[in-house]
């Protein structure tokens, strides 16, 4: 399983966090090979995830989480504005920016090590349609489900006019599965991943457990052995206890990286591609990247070289600029 994207409170400061979370993330061989279709899409058998009301360990992480989002918007992060004229960027940006943001890993895979070390990659994106499913853990509200469903659903409408590629939410056989869940819910998300990936390990399944409150929310993405390019199934988790704009920046980050751009880059602004928090919901700079990674003329398992040219072209259309 490829790692996608990982989005941690003050990232500076957790990588050794974000170092041990991907080095158990090394799986792509044992969750690729056994990925089957989902066996129970509309109600999983046994399981249920009918309201219960948050613990009290559940509630004093939600204050700790508006605490933090209140201390980002005194401090004038976590923008909604998409940029404006203090945010100036080009086509020439714009080019190394989906360079960086789509050809590299700042972890690598299989061997992760501390440090800043980014690794190559080929580009990946999905080919057949992207059909995302909400799932909601029990301690989450019914006011909150409804909207997060309904912020997911005009999401996924906004990326398919992005990319020109068929985004969209469903009920019943997803291939993006999006787990919105609070500390109480690790037990019926990990009984419900054993229903999605059947013969996933404990290793992985131990990722959705007892993670770090410094990691907001993360995605994998994973793609078969005879395409590994090309990808075919991805699960994200959100924090329940965040406040509602975090959780909608975990919700436009995640799903973005998990569609194809797995890396950050401190240079890219307007961006929520990048560690400084500034920027809590896609941008204009954003948008065009998705457009770029889901261009016709781009392939899945291009290398950076090979894109290059390409992608300045693309670039440069996207801006107005000449060639």
């Amino acid at each position: 399983m490829e790692t996608a994207g990982v989005r941690p409170l003050h990232r500076a400061r957790t990588a050794t966090l974000v170092v041990s979370l991907l080095a158990l993330a090394g799986c792509e061989e044992a969750l690729t090979t056994s990925i089957a279709p989902e066996p129970h899409p509309e109600q999983p058998q046994g399981l249920s995830n009918a309201y219960q009301p948050p613990s009290p360990a559940s509630l004093d992480l939600a204050r700790y989480y508006e605490s933090v989002q209140n201390n980002l918007l005194t401090r004038g992060l976590l923008r909604t504005d998409g940029g404006g004229p203090d945010t100036p960027y080009d086509a020439d940006d714009l080019a190394r920016n989906f360079e960086t943001i789509a050809f590299y890993n700042e972890y690598p895979g299989q061997a992760v090590s501390s440090g800043s070390r980014r690794t190559s990659r080929q580009l990946s994106r999905w080919s057949s349609p992207v059909r995302i499913k909400p799932e909601f853990g029990p301690s989450v509200a019914p006011n909150v489900r409804q909207q997060e469903t309904a912020r997911i659903d005009a999401y996924a409408n906004r990326l398919s006019r992005l990319t020109r590629h068929p985004v969209s939410t469903t009920t019943r056989n997803a291939n993006f599965h999006v787990f919105v869940a609070g500390e109480d819910d690790t037990a019926y998300v990990q009984a419900r991943l054993r229903q999605l990936i059947p013969g996933i390990g404990q290793a992985q399944l131990d990722l959705f457990d007892k993670l770090p409150r410094s990691f907001y929310c993360f995605v994998f993405a994973s793609a078969s052995n005879s395409t590994p390019q090309t990808y075919t199934r991805a699960v994200a988790l959100i924090r329940a206890e965040h406040p509602d704009l975090v959780r909608l920046s975990c919700v436009h980050e995640e799903i973005a990286q998990g569609l194809g751009l797995p890396n950050d880059s401190p240079s890219a602004r307007p961006s929520i591609f990048n560690d400084d928090d500034e920027f809590a919901l896609l941008t204009s700079h954003d948008e065009k990247l998705l457009t770029i990674l889901y261009d016709p003329r781009l392939k899945a398992g291009m290398t950076a070289d090979e894109a290059r040219p390409v992608v300045r072209i693309i670039a440069r259309e996207l801006m107005g600029q000449s060639l």
